[in-house]
């Protein structure tokens, strides 16, 4: 047992104060490294900082250190091991076979939580998986566009019409690792002449992102980088009008924003939304619509693992706003974009490795391409 887990010594809480005092008596200078930071995807303050009985001259409080350790453990989780590395591969095949059993057997009648069970059944079932890395988001129709749904104020309670699009974010876990993957797809298994160009462009996002991301590439870059692909995609179908500007430039005015209002991907490892996105010494936070949802501005460096999840959405507030927006409403086709208010989003998501030799890699398995889906979804055996 010590072995397996590295532990050296494994004590009762009451024995703490007396084993440290011992620790520190003998121990030059000691300090008691304690975790304490800020959360941030909540903002809220992490601090595990202990209280110690009997320490009645305060010799051991005194000796408390919790500036040093958060940082550096954080760091850590960021660049992932070869064991880490295996793990995260798994938990995402897992997962990607888990999304095509769905996607499979769903069909319209049934119900958003049945499409969840069915995930959380074939995880468990065929690997071991016995726990989520997060609530399951099974969102049908309208409710792809709620970015985070299927929590208990907005469960997966919509029942699938034949033409509603899917969009279902769920995740395995294994030997306490994430993964985190969605596809979208139609329910009836056939792409239609609406719902076909938002899919590809949201795919071709991803792939944009894949042939850029590589260590010593900004993470900024790459959400930028699938903003355009949107945006150009948009302008195609006559939902963005370019006046005269470029894409690029409407990109910097942050009018992704209104389409992709998330941040490209985040960290995966131990945590879905894994630490070290902001930390001391990288790139802060950017306060610009849609980049201040980013999760992380880093400097993409080898053997990070992250998420890369471009969306795009028709969100009834985020059109309104847009449109009132003088800046933004020279470059909306009202009566375009009206065509799509109530119609959902598309958002596709893969768990990613940047390697050393400067590859990105893939761990996701899940059909992509629009032959590859109706392919699973009219039955067929995946992977080819």
């Amino acid at each position: 047992w010590k072995t397996h887990y590295e532990v050296d010594r494994v004590l009762y809480t009451h024995q703490l104060t007396t084993c440290l005092q011992e620790i520190v008596n003998q121990t030059p200078q000691a300090k008691i490294l304690v975790m304490k930071g800020i959360n941030i995807d909540s903002g809220n303050m992490y601090d595990m900082a202990p209280t110690f009985e009997d320490d009645e001259d305060s010799s051991l409080t005194s000796l408390v250190d919790s500036t040093t350790l958060f940082p550096i453990l954080a760091e850590c989780r960021v660049i992932k091991s070869p064991a880490e590395l295996q793990l995260l591969e798994h938990v995402t095949q897992v997962t990607s076979m888990a999304h095509t059993y769905v996607m499979r057997n769903i069909q319209p009648g049934m119900w958003e939580f049945q499409a969840e069970s069915l995930f959380r059944h074939y995880t468990y079932y065929n690997f071991g998986s016995r726990l989520q890395s997060y609530t399951s988001i099974c969102g049908c129709g309208p409710n792809t566009a709620i970015l985070h749904y299927g929590h208990a104020g907005e469960p997966n309670s919509r029942q699938l019409q034949a033409d509603d699009n899917c969009l279902f974010d769920m995740g395995a876990e294994y030997q306490c690792y994430a993964s985190d993957i969605t596809c979208s797809f139609p329910a009836n298994g056939k792409f239609s002449t609406k719902y076909q160009p938002i899919y590809l462009a949201v795919l071709n996002a991803q792939i944009a992102v894949y042939n850029m991301a590589r260590p010593g590439v900004s993470w900024v870059d790459c959400h930028k980088a699938a903003e355009t692909v949107i945006l150009q995609s948009l302008a195609t179908l006559g939902i963005i009008d370019l006046q005269d500007k470029t894409v690029q430039e409407l990109v910097e005015l942050r009018l992704g924003a209104v389409f992709m209002p998330h941040g490209l991907g985040h960290f995966i490892g131990i945590d879905t939304h894994d630490v070290g996105g902001y930390l001391p010494g990288h790139p802060e936070r950017i306060a610009q619509p849609g980049l201040q949802r980013l999760r992380t501005a880093r400097i993409l460096q080898p053997n990070m693992v992250l998420t890369v999840e471009p969306g795009c959405y028709f969100i009834d507030h985020l059109m309104d706003e847009a449109m009132k927006n003088p800046v933004y409403a020279p470059h909306l086709r009202v009566d375009k974009l009206e065509e799509y208010r109530g119609y959902g989003g598309v958002r596709l998501e893969d768990v990613v490795w940047i390697t050393p030799q400067g590859d990105c890699v893939n761990f996701t398995q899940c059909p992509r391409t629009i032959s590859e889906v109706e392919h699973v979804m009219a039955g067929g055996h995946w992977p080819p």
